[in-house]
């Protein structure tokens, strides 16, 4: 935990936070300390830049939930359009 909060320049109680709020829910070592993946990492600094942009807590990890919720919009939105033009496509077996 303490390397992570280096990386983003956080404090490892605002990483706690994060876990106490369950935005996001790290591995734990055989020693029990939380290990965190990039992608973690990721939705931790967003948070990060949203408050420091005045936003809440609450309302930075709504942001942020709701912007990865688009994000897996868009991507299947794109994997069923792929799908749909394969399907309407000429050269495609029917």
């Amino acid at each position: 935990m303490g390397r992570a909060a280096e990386i983003l320049g956080v404090t490892q109680a605002f990483l706690r936070t994060l876990d106490g709020v369950r935005l996001l829910t790290p591995q734990r070592s055989a020693g029990g300390h939380r290990r965190y993946s990039r992608y973690q990492l990721r939705i931790a600094a967003r948070v990060r830049e949203l408050i420091d942009a005045g936003n809440s807590l609450e309302g930075a990890c709504r942001i942020v939930i709701l912007e990865d919720q688009l994000a897996e919009a868009h991507a299947l939105n794109a994997t069923l359009q792929h799908a749909l033009d394969e399907h309407e496509s000429p050269d495609s077996e029917h």
